[in-house]
């Protein structure tokens, strides 16, 4: 299967492009760390290509995923992750939040699309953050809310192509982003927790690949609670912080 992973050089892109090369498959893996790309290709010269990727610049970002026509499945992963301070409100760091995780998201999607055939996988990765209004979380929750919203459109629009769009939505994972959390992280997983996980729900065609479950579970039930009870966990949430 020939795969193409955005995100690869770190966190769940990286270890998913692992586990994929490990399993013999071709992967395009695609991130902004060359030296992290050549490790991997090193890591598996027969398996893995290495594309330099930033996906806030647009033009280069759609001239180099365009061309590659043949490609099986593709995964989505690359995003950031940032927090608000209330004391200095910034529309800037939402701009920086929404550019890499909505917009560059749909640049990789625009690039890829005219080169998906039927049978095709289009998996984009969100976050379980998209499901209460945590505190702080208001560009990054705001961004995967938006990000989910445009996977189920996606999944109606590209049906009668025969395009699978499947959503992955996962709770805290091990990786360099949770790293600079300085919160509590209820149930967090291990990379290789996320990539099994995430290889299993694709390969079922599960439209919505959400993990741990109990902690999705928890969350999806939670949003589907009147709006002040919402606030109320939400403000609990915040006071463990």
């Amino acid at each position: 299967m020939n795969i193409l992973i955005t995100g690869a050089t770190s966190g769940i892109g990286k270890q998913l492009t692992i586990d994929y090369a490990k399993a013999g498959h071709h992967i395009v893996a695609c991130g902004r760390n060359e030296e992290a790309l050549a490790a991997l290709q090193q890591q598996f010269p027969d398996h893995i290509a290495g594309q330099k990727l930033d996906i806030t610049d647009a033009e280069a970002t759609v001239r180099d995923l365009r061309g590659y026509t043949d490609v099986d499945l593709v995964i989505l992963v690359a995003g950031v992750c940032e927090y608000l301070d209330m004391d200095a409100f910034s529309a800037d760091l939402f701009a920086r939040v929404f550019d890499v995780n909505v917009v560059g998201t749909m640049r990789c999607v625009e690039a890829v699309l005219p080169n998906l055939k039927s049978g095709s996988k289009l998996v984009i990765v969100g976050s379980t953050a998209r499901l209460l209004p945590f505190t702080r979380a208001e560009a990054y929750g705001g961004s995967k809310a938006a990000i989910h919203y445009i996977t189920r459109s996606l999944q109606v629009d590209l049906e009668d192509r025969g395009i699978k769009v499947l959503s992955v939505s996962p709770g805290f994972v091990e990786t360099p982003m949770t790293e600079q959390n300085d919160f509590e992280m209820p149930m967090q997983v291990s990379v290789e927790f996320a990539s099994q996980f995430i290889r299993k729900g694709i390969d079922k065609n599960r439209l919505d690949i959400t993990f741990p479950r109990t902690f999705g579970w928890f969350l999806k039930f939670a949003s589907r609670l009147p709006q002040s009870w919402q606030l109320a966990l939400s403000r609990r949430f915040k006071q463990a912080s």
